[in-house]
């Protein structure tokens, strides 16, 4: 889905400089990565190792002509075919007008967060989805602050459904993500040491991850998980709940068995009163706790147990 400039520069409140006519179609950060340059904005992002003002003029060349800007480089009055949107801050511009996007799609979202098993939560829901159902997914990992909006950008009038992955290293960050993924579902697949140094207990760091959530219809979670279900209860969410359990026959997803040999897992469970099982190609305790978090997104989103057994089966 284009925008033309004058959108995004409504949108972002910038102040613009230049008036050529352009659509926009791919937003850039990282120069290294151009492939359209007619239709790509480019976001001059200031970080502690670099600043993207420096590219400016090797994208020109390149054929870039419209960049998001803190300050106008030297020299700007003589690119008089380029547009320059002024902004305070172009990370945050490039937020809002990720956020403005989502907010066009009426569409049902997966937001994935946690400390470990983001990425393969994400392409195993892919994997399990995608045959029915015209996808958007994050890229590779990205998750950041940079890497969220760039993914939500990417949801076109084809797609169906949508899944992205939020990573957080401090506190207040995912306050700035939420709004640009908007989720409908959530999906928290663990809690662990990872960028603890900025989080004063686990319980911060998993109440942080939780504002994600905040307006989800349902949220997905492994109900066994002594620090998460506290956590969940404390944020008093009004989503339904798919809290798997291995321990509680009273959780909606009760895991009856797990049974490893040397080829993969065999796990049986009960969902909404009937029994059925599956199958992974892995032993490793991770991959059978990924997997549960993906059954009970493809459960609730109604796909058939036999279809995903039979896709389990095949899981890369």
């Amino acid at each position: 889905m284009s925008e033309t400039i004058e959108e995004i520069t409504s949108v972002m409140g910038a102040e613009r400089f230049g008036n050529a006519p352009a659509r926009i179609d791919w937003l850039l950060t990282d120069s290294r990565s151009l492939c359209f340059p007619e239709e790509t904005l480019f976001f001059a992002l200031k970080t502690k190792r670099n600043d993207g003002h420096k590219y400016i003029n090797e994208l020109y060349t390149r054929g870039v002509r419209n960049f998001v800007v803190s300050e106008l480089p030297e020299g700007a009055d003589r690119l008089n075919d380029a547009n320059f949107l002024k902004v305070p801050n172009p990370l945050r511009a490039l937020q809002r007008l990720a956020a403005r996007h989502r907010e066009q799609f009426q569409i049902p979202v997966v937001g994935i967060t946690g400390s470990n098993g983001k990425t393969i939560v994400k392409e195993w829901l892919y994997q399990l989805l995608s045959p029915e159902r015209i996808i958007t997914r994050s890229p590779r990992s990205y998750n950041s602050q940079i890497g969220v909006p760039l993914s939500v950008w990417l949801l076109n009038e084809h797609t169906e459904l949508g899944i992205f992955e939020a990573g957080i290293s401090e506190m207040g960050e995912m306050e700035a993500l939420r709004p640009i993924i908007q989720p409908t579902i959530g999906v928290l697949t663990n809690i662990g040491g990872a960028h603890q140094e900025n989080f004063t207990s686990l319980q911060d760091k998993c109440m942080e991850k939780l504002q994600l959530f905040k307006d989800c219809d349902v949220i997905v979670y492994n109900g066994d998980n002594e620090l998460i279900s506290s956590c969940v209860a404390k944020s008093l969410f009004t989503a339904r709940e798919i809290a798997w359990s291995m321990k509680d026959t009273e959780r909606p997803l009760f895991i009856e068995s797990i049974r490893k040999d040397e080829t993969g897992t065999t796990i049986k469970y009960r969902y909404l009163g009937f029994f059925k099982e599956y199958r992974i190609p892995f032993i490793d305790d991770a991959s059978i706790e990924n997997s549960l978090n993906c059954l009970a997104v493809a459960l609730y989103l109604m796909v058939s147990p036999e279809v995903i057994a039979e896709r389990m089966l095949h899981l890369e």
